[in-house]
């Protein structure tokens, strides 16, 4: 497979074929993003993509899911992106989901009408970078939208029935607005009901603005105990009505992943536990080591 770089994908998409679509990201000015910071975006040749899909045929012709790279392939036109479904489902006619990274700004350049031929076209399981719904945190985070803006897009998929992740990010308001983040966070969350929820905690590698931020304290990192709290203050407000809660990312202090509301007070115990467990860590920041992995819990 012509895939170039670092890759990128969700966890939960480990048994999905990566099918490489674009080159980059369309937007690559999040603060705290580190995953393209050299690369140019651009779109892969289509000649590139069916060579790939044919190979795949060959050694994974029951392949039920496919995942298209990079960054927010949902950037493509809609047409691309019917174009490139058409030469999956041909020559791998059992794939039913067809995923991708997505913004709501590309979101927001579809249709109505675009947005249900996609999801006829079995595209749809987008993988959204919300990170929060406090406005002050979206604006330093660079992230090209505001809450309702969210807000109103994902209703748009909704309305698609195409299902989605909403990531958030804990500690996005830093440690000043870390309880203003966790409360409209909820808000934002609860208009949307989302059918995934994706959470993590907010971490910085060299490379991107945020990491010089953090060392100069222009921006204020969240502690232990904050990231603990918010969690829970988050947690306490949700009010959904059948939500999968995926928070084993390796950059929380507690993994944990359940339904919603099924699970909700085995998770709020979970951290409340943890908590007792870090009593004398609670002041100090958390020590990261790959992909924001918490090494002080």
């Amino acid at each position: 497979m012509n895939l170039t770089g670092i890759v990128y994908r969700p966890p939960y998409e480990a048994d999905s074929l990566l099918l490489q679509v674009t080159q980059g990201c369309s937007h690559n000015k999040c603060t705290f993003c580190y995953m393209y910071p050299e690369v140019q975006f651009s779109v892969c040749p289509m000649e590139q993509v069916e060579a790939d899909i044919d190979e795949y045929a060959r050694y994974r012709p029951n392949a039920r899911r496919v995942f298209l790279e990079h960054g927010d392939a949902f950037v493509l036109s809609a047409d691309r992106l019917l174009k490139i479904a058409e030469a999956i489902h041909r020559r791998l006619p059992k794939v039913e989901t067809i995923a991708m990274y997505a913004s709501i700004q590309n979101i927001r350049h579809k249709t109505d009408e675009e947005l249900r031929r996609l999801r006829v076209a079995g595209i749809h399981g987008l993988d959204i970078g919300v990170e929060s719904g406090l406005d002050t945190a979206l604006a330093y985070m660079n992230k090209g939208h505001t809450a309702e803006e969210a807000r109103e897009q994902l209703l748009r998929l909704t309305a698609a029935n195409m299902d989605y992740s909403f990531n958030a990010i804990l500690g996005c308001g830093g440690a000043e607005l870390w309880k203003e983040n966790a409360d409209a966070t909820a808000r934002l969350i609860n208009a949307v009901q989302p059918h995934l929820l994706f959470i993590g905690s907010l971490h910085a590698e060299p490379g991107c603005r945020l990491y010089q931020d953090m060392k100069t304290g222009v921006f204020k990192e969240c502690t232990i105990g904050q990231l603990l709290d918010e969690q829970e203050r988050l947690l306490c407000q949700l009010d959904l009505k059948d939500t999968y809660y995926f928070g084993s990312h390796p950059s929380n202090i507690v993994p944990m992943q359940g339904y919603l509301p099924d699970q909700k007070q085995e998770m709020l115990a979970a951290i409340r536990e943890t908590r007792e467990q870090l009593r004398a860590h609670l002041n100090e920041f958390p020590k990261r080591g790959g992909e924001g992995s918490i090494l002080n819990r």
